[in-house]
């Protein structure tokens, strides 16, 4: 089931739901010391898909700079190859685009993910760069793009 939900939507086992997986993908998985919890958090509305109470994908809206971001991307080891990224990736931009019709679309990707985010019509905005030690780019989803679901 998916859910929208805004930081003060949030219960204490929700949050630790999702700073657990959060974590366990982007500090532990990837072997990255950094600060995984901000003050995004805050602001962002947070894209749940739970399944028996267990969540298998999970991501960050939140509007910067007058665009929208999509953030912290996740689909935990064991669910992925079950389809649920690409699912989560058409709910949330689908969820953007309703909320925020022809805004412009911003998302740091993962270097190794950069055609799994082109498919959905994003475009490198940005060369190969590293953040804790993970090529990265970053990416835009034009107003233009933005007009029709993925």
């Amino acid at each position: 089931m998916w859910q929208f939900k805004q930081f003060e939507e949030l219960s204490a086992k929700d949050y630790h739901q999702i700073a657990k997986e959060r974590t366990k993908v982007f500090v532990v998985e990837q072997g990255s010391a950094y600060q995984e919890i901000d003050d995004i958090d805050l602001h962002a509305v947070h894209v749940i898909k739970r399944q028996k109470g267990v969540i298998k994908a999970y991501a960050r809206v939140y509007k910067e700079n007058k665009k929208m971001h999509l953030g912290r991307v996740l689909v935990p080891a064991e669910f992925r190859s079950e389809g649920h990224g690409r699912e989560l990736l058409k709910v949330a931009l689908d969820y953007i685009i309703c909320k925020h019709p022809k805004a412009e679309i911003e998302i740091q990707a993962e270097a190794y993910l950069k055609e799994f985010y082109e498919s959905f019509g994003f475009k490198v905005t940005s060369d190969l760069y590293y953040d804790e030690e993970i090529g990265h780019y970053d990416m835009e989803l034009s107003k233009e793009q933005t007009t029709v679901s993925p």
